[in-house]
């Protein structure tokens, strides 16, 4: 598994020697390594909690995947023969929220692009250095699926657009993090972290200190800041290096541009954190990656969505931060950045 832009620090290398404090699970879900941490003294305890997380993951992927067989693939036929379905109400709701935080984003986060994912080869765990056919994409391109094409009235679901195919991968890992955070709480556990990827929560303190991650460079070993995560806050992050291929020395992430049918090309990476909110994993899940595509114009993306606290990582390796962000960071590593002006 390629590196993440953001890691814990140091919360699992503790837990070997600090284990009565620090318990913790992991597993390898949604594509990626999941990791929950609870500081507590109740070794049962915690691990029931933690069972109970990873249970709803694995529910999760098998309910929600994009490609293996899953209700997520049944609705996607139904919508490709121009047929409405009755969804359960968990994924009518899922799909109400993608669709508006779609139109916040102007559709730069664009679930609905689920084909185009396909014809460049990301709908497998492991891909192919090929590129896809240039006149398959103009048609999608031409069709413009979106999610504005997707209609939703209570559970019944159905689409204009036959070209539209759901691909829930930029949402999911933010919606896990808000089951997990509700699971934990609901389980008496109110200090805790769960990582899903490099998309970060987390409940409470690690006794008397907050939650601390690193948030690391793309394309160095060593990270370009440290960061304290308070309770309720989450944190996420896309980048062109978690799901790419190179090909005649040119990276291809899949991170793709719904205007252009092709990989974003302006940014290394964007981080965001998002405080505490209602649906804040989702926000950290989500809002990256429009961020991500705007290139340039990524900081009015970011105030679409509502976040001071970005980093971004352009083309040319250049670091800049939002001010609020600035103020959050402690560097590490001697990285340079610069932090913007409000």
């Amino acid at each position: 598994m390629r590196r993440l832009l953001v890691i814990v620090l140091s919360v699992f290398l503790l837990a070997a020697c600090d284990r009565p404090q620090v318990w913790h699970r992991e597993s390898y879900v949604f594509g990626t390594r999941v990791e929950v941490a609870v500081w507590g003294e109740d070794e049962a305890a915690a691990g029931t909690a933690m069972a109970a997380v990873l249970r709803e993951f694995d529910r999760m992927h098998r309910a929600y995947h994009a490609w293996e067989p899953s209700e997520l693939t049944e609705l996607n036929a139904a919508l490709a023969r121009g047929e409405a379905a009755t969804v359960s109400p968990e994924l009518a709701a899922m799909l109400s929220e993608a669709k508006t935080l779609a139109a916040t984003g102007d559709q730069l986060f664009n679930p609905a692009l689920g084909k185009l994912i396909a014809l460049w080869g990301f709908h497998t765990d492991t891909f192919e250095a090929r590129l896809p056919d240039p006149a398959a994409v103009k048609a999608l391109l031409a069709s413009a699926p979106s999610m504005d094409d997707l209609h939703i009235d209570g559970q019944r679901v159905w689409s204009d657009n036959p070209a539209v195919q759901l691909d829930l991968g930029g949402y999911a890992k933010g919606y896990a993090l808000d089951r997990a955070a509700a699971i934990l709480r609901q389980q008496g556990v109110t200090n805790a972290l769960i990582n899903i990827g490099g998309n970060v929560m987390a409940l409470g303190k690690k006794g008397d200190r907050p939650w601390q991650i690193g948030i690391q460079h793309p394309r160095a070993p060593t990270p370009i800041a440290a960061l304290a995560l308070y309770d309720g806050e989450a944190i996420g992050t896309s980048g062109d290096y978690q799901r790419y291929f190179e090909l005649n020395g040119r990276r291809y992430s899949h991170l793709l541009d719904p205007r252009t049918g092709e990989p974003a090309t302006g940014t290394q990476a964007v981080t965001v954190l998002v405080t505490p909110r209602a649906v804040a994993g989702v926000l950290s899940d989500v809002a990256s990656k429009p961020i991500f595509i705007a290139g340039d114009q990524w900081r009015a993306m970011a105030r679409r969505f509502g976040l001071d606290h970005v980093l971004r990582v352009d083309a040319d390796g250049r670091i800049e931060v939002t001010h609020a962000m600035g103020q959050r960071m402690q560097p590490l590593g001697g990285s340079e950045y610069t932090v913007l002006d409000d």
